[in-house]
C-alpha cells in the first residue's frame, strides 16, 4: 500500500467556500486538495501548467441559464466531462457582524449569483449591486472591510468560511435554484 500517494488536486473557480467548492467535494469526496483559482482562465489553464488533475465547472444554472465563460471554455478544449452534479443553490444575504439590512447600501457578488437575484433588487432599489469575481470572494471581501454597509450575495458555506453573518436567506428569484457542474480531466480517470 502506498500512503505517499498524493491527494488528487482539484481546481475550482472562486476562493474557498464558494458553490464550486461544495460541488467538487461532492464530485471527489472530502480526500482532495482544493486549489481555488481566482477567474475561468486561471481555472482551465491550471490542468494545462500542472496545477491540478482535475477541475470543476458550472455550465448551467436554472435562473440564470448558461455560465458562458465556463461552457466556451469547455468547447474550445479536448477535456473528458468524467461526471456531473446539480448542486442546490441558496443565495443569501452576507454582511459583517452587526450589519442590518436597513444599513446596507452596496452589495457584491459574481454576475451569475446577482443574475438569480434580480426580484430582490427590484424590491429594494436602494441597493447598488456590484460584480465581483466570486461569491465567496465577495464575502471575504466584506468581512475584511468591516464597513457594515456593505453586503455580499453567496452561499451559507460562505459565511461560515469567513464569519459573516447571514442578514437575509434564500434572496435568489426562485426557491429551486440550481445549478449544474461538470468534472473534468485531461483524460479519464483510471479504473
Amino acid at each position: 500500500m502506498d500512503t505517499l500517494k498524493q491527494k488528487p488536486r482539484v481546481a475550482f473557480q472562486g476562493e474557498r467556500g464558494a458553490f464550486s467548492e461544495e460541488a467538487a467535494l461532492k464530485l471527489f469526496g472530502d480526500e482532495i486538495e482544493l486549489v481555488p483559482q481566482r477567474t475561468f482562465a486561471a481555472l482551465f489553464d491550471s490542468l494545462q501548467t500542472g496545477v491540478a488533475d482535475y477541475l470543476v465547472a458550472p455550465v448551467e444554472n436554472s435562473i440564470a441559464g448558461i455560465v458562458q465563460p465556463s461552457v466556451s471554455r469547455i468547447r474550445a478544449t479536448s477535456l473528458v466531462i468524467l461526471n456531473e452534479l446539480e448542486l442546490q443553490i441558496d443565495q443569501h444575504l452576507i454582511g459583517c457582524p452587526g450589519a442590518g439590512f436597513d444599513l446596507i447600501e452596496t452589495v457584491y457578488s459574481h454576475p451569475m449569483a446577482l443574475a438569480q437575484c434580480r426580484h430582490f433588487f427590484k424590491q429594494h432599489p436602494r441597493l447598488k449591486a456590484i460584480e465581483a469575481d466570486d461569491t465567496a470572494g465577495s464575502v471575504a471581501a466584506v468581512i475584511k472591510e468591516k464597513d457594515r454597509t456593505v453586503a455580499a450575495i453567496a452561499g451559507r458555506h460562505a459565511a461560515e468560511v469567513y464569519g459573516g453573518e447571514i442578514i437575509l436567506e434564500s434572496i435568489q428569484d426562485h426557491p429551486k435554484n440550481h445549478t449544474r457542474f461538470v468534472a473534468l480531466s485531461v483524460k479519464e480517470l483510471e479504473s
